[in-house]
């Protein structure tokens, strides 16, 4: 077994979304790191689309943001219908952000974005095709273990200040932390697909909310839309078939002869590690919450929590005391989040009287109720209040 020793302040386990994204923040900062992760490419799928206002903001702060609005789709408004037609709708142009719209973007253009900046920034900062194995903490310095993809692949070892699990829901990183994860899952189930766009809601979102449960249509780029449709039970071999037949028996659509790519379906869970540091190990993004899909908070909540930690690391490398405890302040956020994902989910499921659903939908659309809704549908706001 070969081992090569490299010394890098900080070392990301986890190449996705948040992952790249913490590397940038850091190097914004001044200070190295490496990013360990088994993909060559990206996932060349839609996946997490909803870049929300605070994103966006944080996209600022590092040139990056026009990049981003070039390659994705601005959602300005959204409206609410039923089986019936429109019973209201929602603006966010009146939002108190930089940014008031939710961008929708591909997960894969997304991951390539921020790829192609930290390429830029720093060519060897990113690792493809390795594996991290584990890591011993002895409280001055992390030894951080991995090998290459390959069955003969090398154990390499580098040198750190402090190690981050961005390794999603399953983190290696959390594990042999031995770090609690705890919460539960929902019983609602869902089913989506991109098909080509043959509806007239050109960049408007649609919320559909008929008696058999939610549909939601959004618009993606290259004249594409995103479909997610509430199922009874989880469909463990989604096809175009059976999401056309929903869409169009619920809604009166028929999508069933037009192109579409991505197809699958997902179950809802809610989960939060104990802490969100140990020693010298800090988590971020899914690797220490997973929060409902339903509002498309998941990837931007990776986002606050790289932001900060990245200030959270650089007062630590530079012998300052940080200002807040990282764990505190984000679980305050994530478990807000939380909230507001289930408010969504639930107005979303089969009722046998949808005319009072609707009614609590109108009047959370209303004028006097429409800025507060708009902020909360658009992640505003989360350090304040219970909502």
């Amino acid at each position: 077994m070969n081992q090569k020793t490299e010394h890098i302040p900080v070392v990301i386990v986890g190449g996705g979304p948040v992952g790249l994204f913490l590397a940038l923040c850091l190097l914004k900062q001044g200070i190295e790191c490496r990013v360990l992760e088994k993909r060559e490419k990206p996932v060349p799928d839609s996946r997490s689309l909803g870049i929300h206002p605070p994103s966006l903001s944080l996209f600022d702060e590092l040139g990056i943001t026009q990049t981003f609005l070039d390659q994705g789709i601005k959602i300005s408004r959204g409206l609410a219908l039923s089986e019936h037609g429109k019973f209201g709708e929602i603006s966010f142009i009146n939002l108190e952000a930089t940014h008031p719209y939710i961008l929708a973007c591909p997960q894969f253009t997304t991951e390539s974005i921020l790829r192609d900046e930290l390429d830029r920034l720093d060519g060897s900062a990113l690792i493809t095709g390795v594996e991290f194995e584990g890591y011993k903490d002895t409280g001055e310095e992390v030894a951080v273990r991995y090998k290459t993809n390959h069955p003969k692949g090398e154990q390499q070892v580098i040198s750190s200040r402090f190690l981050v699990g961005c390794d999603g829901k399953n983190s290696m990183v959390r594990q042999q932390a031995g770090i609690a994860f705890n919460g539960r899952r929902y019983p609602d189930t869902y089913i989506m697909g991109d098909f080509e766009d043959t509806t007239t809601f050109g960049n408007d979102a649609a919320v559909f909310l008929p008696k058999a449960g939610l549909i939601e249509s959004f618009p993606l780029p290259n004249g594409m839309r995103r479909w997610v449709v509430k199922t009874v039970d989880y469909i463990a071999e989604p096809n175009a078939g059976l999401l056309a037949q929903k869409v169009k028996g619920r809604i009166g659509f028929d999508i069933s002869d037009v192109r579409h790519t991505m197809l699958s379906s997902f179950g809802v869970q809610q989960y939060m590690a104990e802490t969100f540091q140990k020693g010298s190990v800090f988590l971020a993004g899914d690797a220490a919450h997973v929060v409902s899909p339903i509002g498309g908070q998941g990837m931007n909540l990776g986002w606050l929590d790289a932001r900060a930690l990245a200030d959270h690391l650089s007062d630590h490398l530079h012998q300052k005391t940080p200002g807040v405890n990282y764990t505190t302040q984000q679980q305050h956020l994530v478990k807000k989040a939380a909230r507001r994902a289930e408010l969504n989910m639930r107005l979303g499921r089969k009722v046998s009287w949808p005319v009072f659903r609707n009614f609590a939908v109108k009047l959370m659309l209303s004028p006097i109720l429409q800025k507060k809704t708009a902020g909360m549908f658009t992640m505003q706001n989360l350090e304040k209040g219970l909502i």
